[in-house]
């Protein structure tokens, strides 16, 4: 993951570890605060979920994480860019429902990783590479809540 080499394989890559370490945090955060409001998302169902949580959520998110991470990338190092990138995610997902953000910056601190790390081969290169690891991340929630 910290080469941009093969895409195929960052996504995989990136994906085994948002997933893994978000279950994890969703897990913990259920026994510590079994009481956090989570993520609410009635009235979606069907395609359009799915097409809202893995295909437009994933895209328009990657999009600000990247100019995001341009312009923090300015000012600090690109580990502390990614970082804060994360963070400012959690604390987005967590405006919606606490336990969402306690859990997504995981993810976000992997999405961002790619990010970085395959703008070496271009922007449109790390937006590609971070969002189609985002959409797999939302792969799951999505037909769970399409289908659910």
């Amino acid at each position: 993951m910290r080469e941009p080499r093969r895409a195929w394989l960052a996504i995989l890559t990136g994906f085994a570890l948002s997933m893994a370490g978000s279950i994890l945090l969703a897990l913990l955060v259920s026994q510590v605060a079994p009481d956090l409001a989570k993520p609410d998302f009635k009235g979606l169902s069907g395609m359009t979920a799915i097409l809202l949580l893995v295909v437009f959520s994933p895209l328009i998110e990657t999009l600000i994480m990247g100019g995001v991470l341009v312009l923090l990338q300015r000012f600090l190092s690109p580990a502390a860019s990614i970082l804060t990138s994360a963070l400012l995610w959690g604390i987005l997902h967590s405006l919606g429902a606490p336990s969402w953000g306690l859990a997504i910056w995981w993810p976000f601190l992997i999405f961002s990783t790619l990010f970085v790390v395959w703008r070496q081969h271009g922007f449109w290169a790390g937006i590609g590479v971070a969002a189609a690891t985002h959409a797999l991340q939302n792969l799951g929630p999505a037909i769970a809540v399409a289908y659910g």
